[in-house]
């Protein structure tokens, strides 16, 4: 039988998904054009929620770009490697970061789930934020890096951390009412 891999209402809008993304960038493959980061430093959680948004812009636009591309060559037209990049850059200004994507807080919840799993630890780095400049009391930016155990994790548990931590609650979620 096979699964649907998004629900029919809600759900995500990305090409990818999150759990993938946050992997990939802790083990320090920089998945669609984000910096590399030492999987041993680690990065910030509005690093890897700001880096998310900015590789599913990129998907999408190099989505895009292909089609377009490919419409002008079935229509006859030559298209160098230039104006294909013009494409790529004019398709990815169009695409707005924050109204497509998870929102912050909602990012906060699911990277919580990484840490109760055991998959990310905070490595013990921080740093100042923006708002400390004003605001003394406010907390430091914490570093974190994917732990042993995040790294054994399989796909499948990584495409659905929530499933995962509760995993009663997802085979309640994934029956057919009667």
């Amino acid at each position: 039988m096979a699964m649907a891999l998004r629900p029919d209402r809600g759900g995500s809008k990305s090409l990818f998904g999150l759990g993938w993304f946050v992997r990939e960038l802790l083990l320090g493959q920089g998945p669609y054009g984000v910096p590399r980061i030492d999987p041993n430093v680690g990065a910030t959680q509005a690093d890897i929620n700001h880096w998310y948004h900015e590789a599913c812009a990129m998907a999408e636009a190099d989505q895009k770009t292909e089609k377009i591309v490919s419409d002008l060559v079935l229509s006859g037209v030559d298209v160098t490697t230039e104006e294909a990049d013009s494409i790529l850059t004019r398709e990815l200004n169009k695409i707005p970061r924050k109204s497509r994507h998870t929102r912050y807080h909602s990012f906060l919840m699911y990277f919580g789930v990484h840490k109760r799993l055991g998959w990310v630890e905070a490595t013990g780095q921080t740093e100042s934020s923006a708002i400390q400049d004003n605001y003394p009391p406010a907390p430091a930016r914490t570093y974190y890096r994917l732990t042993q155990k995040g790294i054994q994790a399989t796909e499948v548990m990584w495409s659905n951390p929530l499933f995962t931590l509760y995993p009663d609650v997802g085979r309640r979620h994934q029956a057919k009412p009667r």
